[in-house]
């Protein structure tokens, strides 16, 4: 009986040992989403460029409506 009393914080304690700490899975999620980041930028400025050298961009569009004659 003793010795389940003893055995069972150690086991508690080497099982919180594997579970990474808090900031290690922050930082590793963190530089994932940044490495996809720029994955993401590096692709659409490769298609940007390739669309440019081909003229398949179309004409910027003014960003704001008309204006209306206030009828």
């Amino acid at each position: 009986m003793r010795v389940a009393v003893l055995l069972v914080p150690l086991l508690l304690l080497a099982a919180c040992k594997d579970e990474p700490r808090f900031e290690d899975r922050y930082d590793k999620a963190a530089k994932e989403i940044e490495a996809r980041a720029k994955a993401m930028d590096a692709d659409i400025a490769k298609s940007d460029a390739a669309a440019a050298s081909e003229g398949l961009q179309p004409a910027a569009k003014p960003s704001n409506a008309p204006t209306s004659s206030g009828e």
